[in-house]
This record gives C-alpha cells, structure tokens and sequence, in this order.
C-alpha cells in the first residue's frame, strides 16, 4: 500500500469565507489537516490542492511546500472532487512517482485524528474501492424519513414495520473526514459509482463537518466542552 494523503483546500467558500485558513481555537483550519497527514507520512507524500495563493502561502509558512497550483477550471463552484483527485494523482505520475492509494482529508473535519485515519486504513484492502468514514444516522428511512407521492401524500422513504427507530437497520452518512481510495478503481470511475465500499464509523462529535457559522460556533463548543461527549 503506497498512499497519497491529499488536502484538498479551495480558496472561495461562501459558507465560511475563508474558512480553511480561519483560526479554529487559535490555529489555521488547515493546519489541523496537516498535522494529521504528517503524523502519517513524510512531507513528501503529502499534497496540498488548492487554486488560491493565501493557502498557499499558510502552507507553506507551516512548512509544507505546495506542489502545484490547481488549474482555474478546477476551482469552480462546479468542479468535482473526481476531477480535483485526478489532476492530483496524474501529477505525481508525470513526476515518475505513482501511487496506488489515496488518502483523501478533508480541512473541514477538525476533529478527525491520526488514529481516526489509521483505523480507516486499517479496514482497506486492494479488493474494495474505497473506506469511507460515516456516522450513524439518527435520521432512518424506514422510520422518520418520509418521501412526497406524487398525489402530494408523504410515504416513509423504505418500507418496513417498525414501531421503535431503534429496531429499524442501522443507516449511515458520510461525514467527509476519510476516504481510502483505491486509485485502480478511481482512473476507471467517480465516488459515486463505487460499489465495494466500506465503512469506518465515527462518532457524531467527531464528525463535525464545517460548512456554515452554525457548524463552527458549534465546533468550538464542543472543543470548550469535550467532558459533554465523553461516553460514560
């Protein structure tokens, strides 16, 4: 297993402006990304994608040296991740350095560990395409998610006859903190056709994913208040 851990870091967020250089407790978002990547792998192995110049810079005043600029057509609104992890791992095969494994870390996932990233890699092999990290819904189609019929009538999303959610099959949602990515599988097809999936699952408190000021007050309480979600 020869992995590629890439950050993937886009200038523009409407969201959170400037999120992924935002100080979150005091650091750059980014940082966090880093530092788990690097308690992995040596620099070298280590790539940052990002279109703008400010993370660029950050990165580098961290010490990471940026390997390339992402192209502007891959810092739209509209561009795939797909498309992002493919200009990353056809760079380093034109530089002679193949890969046969990528690592993919999200910056918006602060409480994502090394650990968390070692257990997930744990569970990889060269069968699947990918490990994904989730966390356990608490949301259940076959109990509290319900669909509208086309006579404007809401029908629960799966069929079942469950009376407790808690006796209903366990459903999971990526939370964009580990991906595992066979890159066999990736040059043939997205993430979203992937079929031999596997999960990693982690906590909900770890899966705090910053996508709005909502989500990153609330990651800062959770920091400020880690006793809250210690299991018993």
């Amino acid at each position: 297993m020869k992995p590629l851990f890439l950050i993937t870091a886009r200038g523009g967020s409407k969201g959170i402006p400037g999120k992924n250089i935002r100080p979150f407790l005091g650091k750059p978002l980014l940082y966090y990304a880093i530092d788990t990547a690097r308690a992995l792998a040596p620099d070298e192995d280590i790539c940052l994608s990002t279109d703008a110049d400010e993370i660029i810079r950050a990165a580098e005043a961290y010490g990471l040296s940026v390997p390339f600029k992402r192209p502007d057509q891959l810092a739209t609104d509209q561009s795939g991740s797909y498309e992002v992890m493919r200009h990353a791992v056809d760079f380093y095969r034109q530089q002679h350095r193949p890969y046969d494994t990528l690592v993919l870390l999200q910056p918006t996932s602060p409480f994502r560990t090394a650990q968390h990233v070692r257990d997930a890699m744990a569970l990889y092999s060269g069968e699947l395409d990918m490990v994904v990290s989730v966390t356990e819904s608490a949301n259940n189609p076959y109990y509290n998610l319900f669909e509208e019929r086309a006579d404007g009538f809401l029908q629960r999303s799966k069929a079942g006859n469950f009376s407790r959610r808690q006796d209903c099959p366990a459903v999971y949602a990526y939370n964009g903190a580990v991906y595992v990515i066979n890159l066999a599988s990736l040059a043939e097809k997205p993430l979203s056709e992937f079929s031999k999936v596997r999960k990693y699952v982690m906590s909900p408190h770890d899966s705090v994913d910053l996508d709005t000021p909502l989500d990153w007050a609330f990651a800062e309480f959770l920091a400020t208040h880690r006793s809250l979600t210690a299991t018993p």
